[in-house]
């Protein structure tokens, strides 16, 4: 199929931004490609700036994204917008309004702007505190690391703080990881697989405090300590918080598209005529879980940046007839589908998948393990640090958590693609 032309605009120049883009040339969409991002550099990859680059093992140029387009980046045509905030959307008019007034006319939309880290309320800027989500804010940190900074305390043991704290730990610091709830990432892997990753973190030296609330930080013009809402303190001459993030979402108040944690789309991406959305910052109804997700994992952003491109190019103003083959895998699509709410234009609905490197732990995630009656551990051993856990929803497998046991992770999730049954998912695990 080809496209009729036209300008297409992707605000979010990351990773399921670029994706999009990538896959509307794939498709054969020969308009204008605007792509509006607010920091100054090319699309890279984030998940290495906690750890390879963080760590200075990596160089900034390693984290560049590729596409798969013979010529790379330039043979995408892409008009870039670097370094421009988008602060303004108007539906009716199909304008995006950029901070210092310009406007971008469009006549599609991708709507890919990511998440920012959440501050801690209450607190006063001081030199030495950091979030991590940037290119920039990595190198600051790693520079402060750089400097000589030894007592580092990350605030949030959620997967960000946590690959953070192994970072640091392995690089000599003193870490101290202070965490509000009583288990480690209770919220996403539930209290006994949250108390193992804690457990982890003490296997190394790392000084981990629980059910601990962060009341500010003190020093002269740099932090010097972190005080704790029970009153007392921790030193430090580094500060790293990572207790979540919020969906950059701001920009798109007033424009009358559903914003709820995120902006929500439909079951096929799109949120509104001639507008779709993709990765951190989009909502989705999933049949295969059964709830409203917004998933913030590197594989999302790339197979939903590539699902939201395909379902734009169905939209009246570029489809010459049939829509695109938004069931057939392209280059570099990833997931699957569900039921489809439309003829042609199958649901978004993969299974999520996610890993995180900690220490010389591998621990990945696939499918959902939140809202779980039951967990199960069904090939070695948590005390071990190498295991599968399942976790059961009613009377099917939801998820599997694996520690470095990436073959039989792959199995897994595969069963939850299937809809395996948790009968189905015991007896794989008992002939494994």
């Amino acid at each position: 199929m080809t496209a009729a032309p036209g300008r297409i605009v992707v605000v979010g120049a990351s990773l399921a931004g670029l994706r999009a883009a990538e896959e509307l040339r794939y498709q054969g969409f020969a308009g204008v490609i605007t792509v509006i991002g607010d920091e100054p550099h090319l699309p890279y990859d984030r998940p290495p700036l906690s750890k390879q680059v963080l760590a200075g093992e990596w160089p900034v140029e390693r984290i560049a994204l590729a596409v798969a387009t013979d010529g790379g980046l330039d043979a995408l045509d892409l008009d870039w917008r670097l370094g421009a905030r988008a602060v303004g959307l108007d539906p009716a008019a199909r304008e995006v309004t950029l901070a210092g007034g310009d406007v971008v006319a469009y006549d599609g939309l991708v709507v890919a702007t990511g998440a920012a880290p959440r501050e801690l309320p209450g607190t006063e800027p001081l030199a030495g505190v950091h979030t991590l989500r940037t290119l920039d804010d990595c190198l600051a940190l790693r520079r402060h690391l750089g400097a000589g900074a030894h007592q580092v305390v990350v605030v949030g043991a959620g997967f960000i703080g946590s690959e953070v704290a192994a970072t640091c730990r392995t690089a000599g610091c003193e870490v101290t990881l202070l965490e509000a709830l009583p288990v480690p990432l209770a919220r996403a892997l539930g209290d006994e697989m949250g108390a193992v990753m804690g457990e982890l973190h003490r296997d190394h030296g790392v000084d981990l405090r629980l059910a601990v609330g962060v009341a500010g930080f003190e020093g002269d013009g740099r932090v010097e300590r972190v005080r704790l809402a029970d009153g007392g303190a921790v030193e430090a001459d580094l500060v790293v918080v990572g207790i979540g993030v919020t969906p950059n979402t701001a920009w798109l108040e007033g424009s009358g598209l559903a914003l709820d944690d995120g902006v929500v789309c439909d079951a096929t991406t799109l949120v509104g005529p001639g507008i779709v959305a993709a990765g951190d910052v989009a909502r989705w109804p999933s049949h295969r879980f059964g709830e409203l997700m917004r998933v913030e994992h590197w594989d999302n952003a790339i197979a939903m940046g590539e699902h939201a491109a395909r379902r734009l190019l169905a939209e009246p103003a570029f489809s010459s007839g049939a829509p695109p083959d938004v069931t057939a895998p392209t280059h570099a699509a990833s997931g699957g589908t569900a039921s489809n709410p439309a003829p042609g234009l199958p649901a978004y609905d993969p299974v999520p998948w996610f890993w995180s490197d900690q220490y010389d732990r591998k621990i990945q995630l696939a499918g959902r393990s939140s809202q779980a009656d039951e967990v199960a551990v069904v090939d070695g051993s948590p005390a071990e640090r190498r295991f599968v856990a399942l976790y059961r929803r009613g009377d099917r497998l939801a998820g599997a958590l694996a520690m470095n046991r990436p073959r039989l992770l792959v199995t897994y999730r595969r069963l939850v693609e299937q809809g395996a049954s948790w009968d189905e998912a015991l007896a794989a695990a008992a002939s494994a």
